[in-house]
């Protein structure tokens, strides 16, 4: 499984999920998408493009030893994972989306969102900055304390930034953009899992896609997380529930790989037969 991690953010917001599906005896895949990892000077100077070579390198690597795959992200990764979905319909078999971003409209998001809607240049955009929500989309406070101790030493995730450039976040909308016009070539089975209280990417982010993603949706709604669900109290129920949609998407495929060869061999049989 390819799993992406999200803007700002780094493959310590995903290792749980990772972890836990490697002991499943899974072969996990989790990048670090362009521009992240570094400065915030490399950061601005990316663009959704780099993100989307990285993830899509993360990809090929991947297929080429696995005969299914299934691409997973939280937030900006789950729309990521959503564009290698439906441009790589031969190499995707199935979607994990965590808490997908294509607009903030959690309550912790800043008054300003409306007015940066309308702005379209980079140069402009960097001159917003977006903050860490005041519960850095955790909501167990064991956890949070965790956070916001990595986030005074310079931690690697995502709650490590203290804040997000304008320019990142204009990327991100971009790359939302692109994403809701080709959510019609998504038609393989796809999991949402989402919290009814994300703090940053509302609940009509998940139920937006559900109504327009081509292929079939199974969606989760969590009572007990914020926007980091990968990593907040109900994690092990986005394991549970994640490795459930990897074992069940590996079967089908395994299923139609086996009813394949049985009609191969009828075939077979009957071109000797005559």
């Amino acid at each position: 499984m390819l799993l992406i991690h999200g803007l700002c953010g780094s493959p310590g917001e995903i290792r749980f999920v990772a972890n836990g599906l490697v002991r499943e005896g899974y072969e996990v895949v989790t990048p670090t998408l362009a521009g992240h990892g570094g400065s915030e000077a490399d950061l601005v100077a990316t663009t959704w493009q780099d993100w989307y070579a990285s993830a899509e390198k993360g990809l090929e690597e991947l297929h080429a030893t696995c005969d299914t795959v299934i691409v997973g992200g939280l937030s900006t990764g789950a729309v990521l994972s959503l564009m290698l979905a439906a441009r790589h319909p031969d190499k995707v078999q199935g979607v994990a989306l965590y808490s997908p971003t294509l607009w903030l409209s959690g309550r912790q998001v800043p008054w300003y969102v409306p007015l940066f809607r309308l702005i379209d240049s980079k140069k402009v955009a960097n001159l917003f900055r977006f903050p860490v929500p005041v519960h850095v989309g955790i909501k167990d406070q064991r956890i949070r304390d965790f956070i916001r101790s990595a986030m005074a030493s310079g931690g690697g995730t995502k709650a490590a930034q203290v804040s997000t450039p304008g320019g990142a976040v204009l990327e991100r909308r971009r790359l939302a953009d692109v994403v809701i016009r080709e959510l019609d070539a998504v038609t393989q089975p796809v999991l949402i899992v989402h919290a009814r209280d994300d703090d940053y990417a509302g609940l009509d982010n998940a139920t937006y896609l559900q109504r327009k993603i081509a292929g079939p949706v199974d969606l989760v709604v969590l009572d007990d997380s914020f926007h980091m669900v990968t990593i907040d109290r109900e994690r092990h129920t986005v394991l549970a529930r994640t490795a459930a949609f990897v074992a069940r998407i590996a079967g089908a495929v395994a299923g139609r790989r086996d009813d394949a060869s049985v009609e191969n061999a009828c075939a077979e049989l009957v071109q000797s037969a005559a």
